[in-house]
Parts: structure tokens; C-alpha cells; sequence
């Protein structure tokens, strides 16, 4: 059970703010349930807690998009109880990925995740319009970035972070897009941008990373994928001058298929 406590959520909502330095990033190995929270919260080097909504929505055995903020808050809830219980509940700030922030219920959903002694999350600027995926109006998402701020100020928390995503490259816009979108969320009152360059095109590649770097003075998310042929290493990624580096599923991809080939050859060998 994790007792809410302002004071010590602000101190580790500046603990996560100040770990955002250019060229020296957050590494981030994103977690989505108890177990991997644990494994993630007893390794020395690990700054911060951070999970994945595909991953969390995956162990769920849902997609992504279908992932409720029911079953979002009841993993977070497991999560931040591995933290509480470990001892390092006052130490090791826990983010988490709010998705879009689940539209009309934005408000009820950080309030129940501070509540949980949250002190950053993700929120992306993608929602279903009209039965398909589209970019939400720069102007409501920056609204949406206030909002959250505003709550999180409300109880305590004023120095709650923000790592806003654009899915402005995945719905087919240019890098210089994203830099304009990701400076307005800065300007709302994000501390980072995450840009997601998305599966079918690889990711980023290192001179559009160079190109948001520059653009949003190092204030950039870049996902680590081991699995693409050609990806940027984290010391490649780290030497472009971003602030943070996370794995978003990736960790829960290499496990699961460890499962599958295990399992596979436990009931072929049969």
C-alpha cells in the first residue's frame, strides 16, 4: 500500500526534472509489472522507474490501444508497491505512460496517479478521431499539458514532469513539425519531448535525432531499439546530445520471446 506523502513526491518529482541533462541522459529500462519493477529497482545504476503501456497492456493480453485506465492504474498500483516495499520509495522517482491521457477522464486519471506516488508520466498527442488515428490540435494538447500541471500543483506536486510525446513524424510530418509542436509543449510547461518515429520506418535515424536535438535544445526522448538492424547504440544516442533514453517495450519483447522459445521446445520435445 503506497500512503501518499506531497512533500516527498515533489522532492522526487525535482529528483526526476534534474536527471534530464543534455548528453548525459536518463536511461530508462521501462517496466510493466511487479516483477520487472523489481528486477529494474534492485540494479545499482537504475536512476528512475519508468513503464510502458504496450508492454503493461500486452501482459494484460490486450493491445495497446485497447488498454483501459482501469487496468493501466492496477498495474502502476503493483509497480509503485515494488518501489514503496524496496525501501527506495523516497529515493527513486517512478514515471509512468498515461497514453493520451484517456481524453475526458485526463483530470481523474492523474489525480489517481499521483495518488500512487507518480511524479511524471508520458502523454502522448495522438487520439481517435472519427474512428482513425490522428494528431490532436496543438492548441487542445496544450491545453491537456496545463491541465495536468495545474492538478498535479493542486496536490502538492508542482514540479511534476511532463514528457510529452509527438507522433507528428508517425502520422507523416516532417522533423521540423515535430520541433515546432515539441517547443509548444515546452513552452506549456513539459520538461522533455518524446518523438516517436514509429516501427515501420525503423525509428529515428542519427540526423533526424542531430535535427531534434538541436531544435529542442536537448530537451529529447529517443527509444533505444536493440532489435532494428542499424539502430544508434545508447552511447551513440547519448553523444547526440539528448536528455533521455528509454527502451519502451523492449525489454518485455526479449523476455517474452524467451518464453515462447522455451516453450516451444519443452512441448516439441514431448
Amino acid at each position: 500500500m503506497v500512503t501518499f506523502n506531497p512533500t516527498i513526491s515533489n522532492n522526487l518529482a525535482r529528483t526526476l526534472s534534474n536527471l534530464h541533462i543534455p548528453g548525459r541522459p536518463l536511461i530508462l529500462t521501462n517496466v510493466w509489472d511487479g516483477a520487472s519493477a523489481l528486477s529494474a529497482i534492485s540494479h545499482p545504476k537504475t536512476k528512475a522507474i519508468a513503464t510502458a503501456s504496450f508492454a503493461i497492456a500486452a501482459a494484460a493480453g490486450v493491445d495497446d490501444d485497447d488498454l483501459t485506465l482501469e487496468d493501466n492504474l492496477y498495474a502502476i498500483s503493483k509497480i509503485s508497491g515494488v518501489i514503496a516495499r524496496s525501501g527506495k520509495g523516497e529515493t527513486i522517482p517512478l514515471s509512468v505512460d498515461l497514453q493520451n491521457g484517456y481524453g475526458d477522464k485526463l483530470s481523474d486519471a492523474i489525480k489517481s496517479v499521483v495518488k500512487l506516488g507518480v511524479v511524471g508520466i508520458n502523454l502522448e498527442d495522438t487520439d481517435i478521431i472519427n474512428g482513425k488515428k490522428e494528431l490532436v490540435d496543438i492548441e487542445e494538447q496544450v491545453r491537456r499539458i496545463g491541465r495536468v500541471l495545474v492538478i498535479a500543483k493542486e496536490m502538492g506536486v508542482p514540479d511534476f514532469v511532463i514528457n510529452a510525446r509527438t507522433d507528428c513524424v508517425l502520422h507523416g510530418g516532417t522533423i521540423e513539425e515535430a520541433v515546432s509542436r515539441g517547443r509548444r509543449f515546452l513552452s506549456a510547461g513539459a520538461k522533455n519531448v518524446f518523438v516517436w518515429g514509429g516501427s515501420e520506418r525503423g525509428g529515428l535515424k542519427g540526423a533526424e535525432v542531430e535535427e531534434l536535438v538541436d531544435g529542442l535544445d536537448g530537451k529529447l526522448n529517443v527509444i533505444y531499439r536493440k532489435s532494428v538492424e542499424g539502430a544508434l547504440s545508447i552511447n551513440q544516442i547519448a553523444k547526440l546530445g539528448v536528455a533521455r533514453i528509454s527502451m519502451g517495450p523492449g525489454l518485455w519483447r526479449e523476455g517474452i520471446a524467451a518464453v515462447e522459445k522455451e516453450m516451444n521446445r519443452v512441448l516439441e520435445s514431448a
